[in-house]
């Protein structure tokens, strides 16, 4: 297929396109011949590469160039141009979107507009709410052991016993694990929209819940604890594969790694609040109900009213969330749902013209057309196009949270471990609680917050898979470095330094892949298996997290039996923990490679929805560009 104008010919599918300018004194008039492209496909081209700015050939007669030097309007009589700038494009899907819809194509094209930092307020907060939830109860699993666990006479304060703090710690993240893969199918069989607002209400309903126990008696208590936050993490993880396939069909082409990623990045704040709630809410209890600590009055250390701290605390995670339900029930169905999956393009045009504030014409005609690539998850033709991505997403989201995961849960064993928390007997149990927090509260501060926010900075600049592969190398380059001199750094003078290492591996964990392995998913899949596949690797991360609270809990104890915690086990002691972390981390590294980069490319391009099967092999030759690094 050539592409001629005044005597320049340029191979389309092949060849990398030079700059063609008419001047400006040339007549209007002058004709544009596009051998072999008849005029309907020439009326399709959209999102045409034009030196630093965007051309967008929308369908009607017009043309509309964005550049440095403001916003220009051309018009198009037919296949008559006055001016058109194509350089650098990598293919012809790049080019030519000949099968998409309009309403997809102005979607891609978008201008960052309110709507945008709207879902992003609007998802974001459910992501506010999982976090703070899921990461909150480590904050007050000492403060149950010593209300509900304590034994009289020990000289240690009392402590959950391993199946009640490995069944509190991990309950959650079960039920988050059901969540994906449930409300992810659920989300692709009944819309993003209907799904969205049952999973809300089931985190409201249970984070109240947990904060209530039927008895006084620790089975009771702990049961009723356990039972809701199951439930709990059931609405959890049904956000995830929601959260981020909404926000991937409704953002531009330009900037949708940015929009997941600041969806994701609400995480930090999640977990910022959690620490500073837990600070507040036992300082406040701190001034108002002295104590004595544990050595000095085993009883009196814990006071009554220490039971609603907790409660407190963990209630609170309900107020982020019911604040945004009425905003996501007014949010419409995404239009690559409508338009893909229900095979609606009127209703879809109709939505995005009240959110884009412009008139979108229906193309009913061409979703009558395109039954093509109706394959499903467990095709061979899905497997051919997507397994080694579905493979890519799901092992380096698992590896990435067993590592995750177990350092945010026990970051008050390993502040123990080294001495910046005090022992347990020096503290009554309300000033224990303030210091963990506050432990908590200055890492995610430092770090986890910073890292989540360079990765929506740089994410579109520098693309998913060089964060990815950085985060990774990095996190085993700090692990390796905290284990191999273990007994340095728990010397006195080398604690601060520690706590330096430490924090650096949470920056570049969400420098890297904890916000990449979320935004990838959403990118890379058909729309009709979106949501599924999302959840699936969500839920693989989960299944990591899950061997991260119950296998560092054991793992992190003492070699020496009489310094392990009541009840446990002899394990393998901290120093070997992080260096097995620092192995997990660099296995993620390598799998990073994967999956595919999608900087840049449109989400029908990634999942190759408009391909036919003749259209594989060229495909297939041209694979190794998806491989490709911007620099």
């Amino acid at each position: 297929m050539m592409f001629k104008f005044e005597g320049i010919s340029v191979d389309l599918p092949y060849a990398q396109l030079q700059v063609i300018t008419v001047p400006e004194n040339v007549d209007i008039l002058n004709p544009l011949f596009l051998n072999g492209i008849d005029e309907t496909s020439w009326k399709s081209l959209s999102g045409v590469r034009a030196n630093n700015s965007i051309l967008q050939l929308v369908p009607d007669v017009k043309v509309h160039a964005r550049s440095a030097n403001g916003e220009v309007q051309l018009l198009l009589h037919k296949l008559q141009l006055r001016s058109l700038c194509v350089h650098n494009c990598r293919r012809l899907s790049e080019v030519m979107a000949n099968d998409n819809l309009k309403v997809l194509n102005a979607l891609d094209v978008a201008k960052t507009q309110w709507y945008h930092f709207t879902a992003i307020v609007i998802a974001g907060m459910g992501f506010f709410t999982d976090a703070y939830d899921l990461f909150c109860i480590s904050l007050v699993t000492k403060l149950l052991g010593r209300i509900y666990y304590h034994d009289t006479g020990d000289e240690k304060p009392g402590s959950l016993p391993p199946n009640v703090s490995a069944a509190v710690n991990g309950v959650a993240f079960c039920g988050t694990l059901a969540g994906q893969l449930f409300f992810g199918w659920l989300g692709d069989k009944m819309g993003r929209k209907k799904v969205y607002g049952m999973t809300l209400m089931l985190m409201v309903i249970c984070s109240i819940a947990s904060g209530l126990s039927f008895s006084n008696e620790p089975t009771a208590v702990m049961a009723t604890l356990c039972f809701f936050r199951f439930w709990l993490g059931f609405g959890i993880g049904g956000d995830y594969p929601l959260s981020a396939t909404i926000m991937s069909e409704y953002a531009n082409k330009k900037t949708r790694g940015a929009f997941i990623a600041a969806v994701f990045a609400m995480q930090g704040f999640g977990i910022l609040t959690g620490g500073m709630v837990a600070c507040v809410v036992s300082a406040a209890f701190k001034s108002k109900y002295a104590a004595p600590a544990y050595e000095d009055d085993q009883l009196g250390s814990t006071v009554p009213q220490a039971d609603y701290v907790w409660r407190i605390i963990l209630m609170f995670g309900s107020i982020p969330a019911l604040m945004t339900y009425y905003w996501r029930m007014k949010m419409p169905e995404t239009a690559r749902y409508t338009a893909l999956v229900a095979k609606n393009a009127k209703q879809a045009a109709a939505d995005m013209s009240k959110v884009l504030q412009v008139e979108l014409e229906p193309e009913q005609e061409k979703v009558v057309e395109k039954r093509q690539n109706n394959f499903g998850l467990f095709s061979k033709q899905f497997l051919k196009r997507h397994g080694l991505h579905l493979l890519g997403t799901t092992s380096t989201w698992f590896l990435l949270d067993i590592a995750f995961y177990s350092q945010n849960l026990f970051q008050k064993d390993i502040f123990t471990a080294i001495g910046w928390i005090p022992p347990a007997k020096t503290m009554n149990a309300i000033q224990e609680v303030f210091k963990i927090s506050r432990a908590q509260t200055l890492i995610a501060l430092c770090s986890t917050v910073p890292g989540y926010w360079f990765t929506v900075f740089f994410i579109d600049r520098i693309g998913r898979f060089a964060i990815q592969l950085m985060g990774f190398f990095f996190m085993t380059v700090f692990m390796f470095a905290l284990a191999i001199p273990y007994n340095h750094w728990t010397q006195r003078e080398n604690r601060i330094g520690f706590v330096v290492m430490y924090a650096l591996t949470f920056f570049f964990a969400n420098f890297g892949p904890n916000a990449t392995t979320f935004v990838v998913p959403a990118e890379i899949f058909p729309a009709r298996l979106r949501s599924t596949c999302h959840g699936i690797s969500a839920a693989s991360g989960k299944a990591g997290a899950i061997i991260g609270a119950f296998g560092f809990l054991y793992a992190a104890q003492n070699q020496d039996k009489t310094k392990t915690d009541k009840g446990y086990p002899p394990g393998i002691g901290v120093k070997n923990s992080l260096i097995v972390l620092g192995v997990v981390n660099f296995l993620g590294m390598v799998f990073t490679f994967l999956v595919p980069e999608s900087n840049g490319k449109s989400l029908e391009e990634m999942s190759r929805e408009n391909e036919d099967e003749d259209e594989e092999e060229v495909e297939m030759e041209r694979a190794n560009e998806n491989r490709t690094v911007p620099v």
